[in-house]
């Protein structure tokens, strides 16, 4: 698809947005004819190719956004546009030099060249000394020169980010120190030299943030002590040791301090040093941690401390810091009770410690929890029916206790759960409602009950109402931001809902929950009777596993219909019959086991089928053919002879079936998400599925 040719005759357009299309087409060079455009926004629509020289055309433009398409080449010379403002070309293919006529412009205060194929530095002349430019943005390009020296020549810059250059020698930052303007330097990923991060380093003393993350650091830079409008602070991901200085919490500005995945083990002086600190975010995930919590300061808005070794309760004093919104204390060892006063913050997470107790029935009406993760401790007791007072909760996760109850039915009432995990616990009774009809949770997502003593058959219409909702804003379920605004600009940090992955002994400990995953776990449990046709409305089930059970009857033909679906395991129940044909056309299957049930004649013989290991089909006396070794048929016999009976049967479900779905009519369902994403066999599938368990950045 191109813009359709009439827009190149409104000559006296000065507003364009085209941004967030799919137009797969090469940029236009009509364009050029629009030349009174003033703001021009081509951002994240599907062009490609160079562009046009016509662009220089367009000399009334202030604002240009070619940003997160799939251009190439060079940039071309834009010196006639005397009037462009900002230039946002974030996150294309283009390559070559940076042109020098983009600093001679007048006016331009804001270039953003990140993530591009940038090579050859730039040129700056030594008398530019009147450069407007105060944004500058360079990282996640090839340099090959030296950038920091050109750099050091625009003066009036307030923003520089230069992270992740790939550049071969160290970073000198006594090199920034003509930027006296600077509040706001990147170098995220590179060498850093040593010596340069003294306290005598000459960086600008109105720094307010500087992120040093990945830069193989080993120790705490005692840089920051001499600045004292430091507001921002992220040395992330080094291999720093020992205590964090107790001269950290005494700058008078300090709002963010991201220091996570580390090897800090500590704090200078008690833990009270914190208190009267101005921290708002403070992010100590992945470190070595031990003993108690630290008292909070006051203003705290984010708390991130998982994967440490706290020990202790988690204090009372939490209760009275009535800004948190995160609370992230998970994999640690924590004890005692689940704090009463939690209801208020927005994401909870104190999975993997050593907490006892029941969930406290404090939830109230108008509680603002999104995210409350519980999983793998040791409470007992029922889910607190105050739950139904959180309207805005979308991710409850309580596997791996000792909770007793019946299946929550009620938690249908919540208007936004997409995530419920319950796997583990003593649940029991049935999971079919009282009246036989749907499930009926509206917004359900995540579905895992695995593991405990849920009892009863499926009603036929079990799957008809499940969805997942397609008015989703982010590419992950229970994404929650915090935004650290100041003058400068504004920080954001994601707190993203994980869980844990277990299947035949392969572990993927907090892995990201996906909007786009859509499994069922209803595993090892006491189910029985037939698993319904209406399996086959969730056209985006990826992963379904209802091993363990007591299903009897049929796979179900309607199986074929979930073209997304890549791993199925039905082991060890009592379901008899032929293996579903149409399994053999889903081409994303990697993994499926049917092993130890009462099934007959051959195995579908598909691609995605017969790779797969023998084990997964052993156990059924009757069934023959690759990838098992008994052959299904001697030469005397033809397949068709051999097989008419089992065909008819399955010719019969299958229109069955369809009579059932045409009753239920189009858009009954968009599709039902889990984010237990049931693995293969094979890591590398898995892997592929969800991506290596990264710490967060």
């Amino acid at each position: 698809m191109k813009p359709n040719n009439s827009l190149f005759e409104l000559h006296h357009l000065r507003y364009l947005n085209l941004e967030v299309n799919n137009f797969s087409s090469s940029l236009p060079s009509e364009f050029g004819y629009l030349n009174n455009l003033q703001v021009f926004s081509l951002s994240s629509s599907g062009f490609f190719g160079q562009v046009p020289p016509t662009i220089s055309n367009l000399t009334e433009l202030k604002l240009l956004y070619l940003d997160q398409n799939k251009l190439t080449g060079s940039f071309p010379l834009v010196q006639s546009i005397t009037n462009l403002s900002v230039l946002n070309l974030y996150d294309n293919d283009f390559s070559g030099t940076i042109p020098s006529s983009l600093l001679t412009l007048p006016f331009l205060f804001y270039l953003d060249l990140r993530k591009n194929h940038f090579t050859s530095s730039m040129e700056v002349p030594n008398s530019l000394t009147s450069s407007r430019l105060e944004y500058m943005y360079l990282g996640h390009n090839n340099f090959e020169g030296n950038i920091i020296e050109p750099v050091s020549k625009l003066t009036n810059l307030t923003h520089l980010d230069l992270s992740f250059l790939n550049t071969s020698y160290p970073i000198d930052l006594r090199l920034f120190s003509s930027l006296k303007s600077l509040v706001h330097l990147d170098l995220s990923g590179n060498n850093i030299s040593p010596a340069s991060l003294s306290s005598d380093s000459y960086i600008p003393s109105n720094m307010a943030m500087l992120f040093l993350k990945h830069c193989g650091l080993k120790e705490f830079p005692n840089i920051f002590k001499t600045l004292k409008k430091m507001e921002a602070i992220d040395v992330s991901n080094n291999r720093i040791n020992g205590k964090i200085p107790e001269w950290l919490w005494s700058l008078p500005l300090l709002h963010l301090v991201n220091i996570l995945n580390n090897s800090f083990d500590g704090f200078e002086g008690s833990t009270e040093v914190l208190v009267n600190s101005s921290v708002r975010i403070l992010l100590l995930e992945s470190n070595n941690f031990e003993g108690a919590l630290p008292s909070l300061p006051h203003s705290i808005n984010a708390f991130s401390a998982g994967h440490n070794n706290f020990t202790g309760e988690i204090p009372l004093s939490i209760c009275t810091r009535t800004s948190l919104g995160v609370l992230d204390l998970n994999y640690n060892n924590l004890i005692g009770p689940v704090s009463q006063c939690l209801s208020n913050v927005t994401f909870v997470n104190l999975r993997k410690n050593n907490l006892e107790g029941t969930i406290p029935e404090t939830f109230i009406v108008g509680s603002s929890i999104r995210t409350l993760d519980v999983g793998y401790n040791r409470l007992t007791g029922k889910l607190p029916r105050s739950l139904l007072n959180c309207s805005s909760l979308e991710f409850l996760s309580v596997d791996n206790n000792r909770i007793k109850d019946t299946f929550p039915f009620w938690l249908k009432a919540l208007p936004k759960l997409q995530v419920l995990t319950l796997s583990s616990n003593k649940f029991y009774g049935p999971i079919s409602p009282p009246h036989q009809g749907p499930l009926g949770f509206p917004e359900l997502r995540i579905l895992e009950i695995s593991d405990n003593k849920f009892t009863g058959s499926l009603s036929s219409r079990y799957f008809e109402n499940w969805k997942a909702s397609s008015a989703m804003m982010n590419e992950y379920v229970g994404l929650y931001m915090v935004y650290e605004k100041n003058p400068y600009g504004v920080v954001v940090y994601t707190f993203l809902d994980r869980i844990d992955l277990k299947y035949k002994g392969l572990n993927m400990e907090q892995a990201r929950v996906l909007t786009s995953y859509s499994a069922i776990d209803f595993s090892r449990n006491l189910l029985e009777g037939n698993i319904p046709e209406s399996i086959g409305l969730l056209k985006a089930l990826i992963a379904l596993n209802l091993s363990n059970n007591a299903f009897t009857g049929h796979i179900p033909q309607s199986l074929a219909n979930l073209k997304e679906l890549q791993s199925l395991d039905m082991s060890r129940n009592q379901l008899s019959g032929t293996i579903p044909n149409g399994l053999k056309q889903l081409s994303f299957l990697a993994y499926i086991s049917v092993s130890h049930n009462q099934l007959k004649g051959e195995i579908p013989q598909g691609t995605q089928i017969t790779g797969q290991l023998k084990s997964s089909f052993e156990g059924n006396v009757g069934l023959c053919g690759l990838p098992l070794e008994e052959r299904c048929f001697d030469n005397s016999a033809s397949p068709t002879q051999h097989h008419k009976q089992d065909e008819e049967e399955e010719e019969e479900q299958v229109l069955h079936w369809k009579a059932v779905a045409m009753g239920y009519g189009p858009g009954l369902l968009v599709g039902f998400a889990i984010a237990y994403v049931i693995a293969s066999y094979k890591p590398e599938w898995l892997t592929k599925i969800i991506g290596p368990n990264k710490r967060r950045n």
